[in-house]
């Protein structure tokens, strides 16, 4: 074969495999020629489940029909998804974030679950919190670590808390909201084990029931479910983080795509359809977080 059919049939071979993707980010006016929302989506903690459905999936779906386009979940993870939406590749150094490499991109948006963190708002343009978070010291049932016992000082229990980790091992996932970058345990003499089986914060549990570290980082929302699946088999042992928020996140050149996101939020904060999702996915976030929920009414 001449190497000007290998030529050829590469080219064409990567026409099929890329078809359906771009290489440049879409804002409002484009999508609507297209007539179709690529959601990105990861499978976590009911925002967007393994079957299409999640408190992120059916918001994005009221989005596109608010639009008036058709609606695709594209699934990507952690480690993906912000290459998927923007085709490039993250590079974190301390604080400082660059873009490299050339990719497709997958998607429109990212709607997942997905915490707003300093380092990903120099990259990413946020809508209006759509969920709030927080993430905390997990352990198991049989640990000698008591849970701390609060206060109103939520500075003074998240150092009482990170005090507690001492010489113990600590599972945590980077590049996500359990990332001990962003909480400032990195060089503080921590074991720290990266847990790189999967990019699925919805294994960190079994992950921990299964020895893999002494304690773990956990957020909010998967805490809520996983309490439920694993009952009696962890505790809470106090906070990490300051409580923050979830959002969907967009490319910095879509601002009018995140603007009628803003636009379509506000509208169903009033019509009672937020409300409904919540209650459907998350009945018990409100007894979490209720600052946050009363600031949505």
């Amino acid at each position: 074969m001449t190497a000007y059919r290998l030529y050829s049939l590469a080219a064409l071979l990567a026409g099929g495999l890329l078809a359906g993707f771009t290489t440049t980010a879409a804002d409002l006016p484009e999508i609507k020629a297209r007539g179709e929302l690529r959601h990105l989506g990861i499978r976590y903690a009911n925002f967007v489940t393994g079957t299409g459905d999640g408190f992120d999936a059916e918001l994005t779906q009221g989005f596109a029909d608010y639009l008036g386009v058709d609606y695709t979940l594209v699934y990507s993870d952690f480690y993906s998804v912000i290459r998927d939406l923007l085709g490039k590749n993250v590079v974190r150094s301390g604080d400082s974030v660059t873009l490299e490499g050339d990719f497709p991109i997958k998607g429109d948006m990212i709607a997942s679950g997905f915490t707003v963190l300093p380092w990903r708002e120099q990259i990413l343009l946020y809508s209006e919190p759509t969920f709030p978070s927080q993430v905390m010291l997990i352990a198991r049932a049989d640990s000698p670590i008591r849970p701390i016992q609060g206060s109103e000082d939520l500075a003074k229990d998240i150092q009482e808390t990170k005090a507690l980790i001492g010489s113990q091992s600590l599972l945590v996932m980077e590049k996500t909201c359990l990332d001990p970058a962003n909480y400032g345990l990195q060089g503080q003499g921590i074991e720290l084990r990266v847990y790189t089986k999967s990019s699925n914060i919805n294994e960190m549990v079994p992950a921990l029931l299964h020895l893999e570290a002494d304690l773990s980082l956990l957020d909010v929302p998967d805490l809520m479910l996983d309490m439920q699946k694993w009952a009696g088999t962890f505790k809470v042992i106090g906070p990490i983080s300051e409580e923050q928020t979830l959002a969907a996140a967009f490319p910095k050149d879509a601002p009018q795509l995140r603007d009628a996101f803003n636009d379509y939020l506000r509208q169903i904060k009033v019509n009672g359809t937020y409300d409904r999702l919540v209650q459907k996915y998350y009945p018990g976030a409100r007894s979490y977080f209720p600052a946050f929920f009363a600031e949505q009414n």
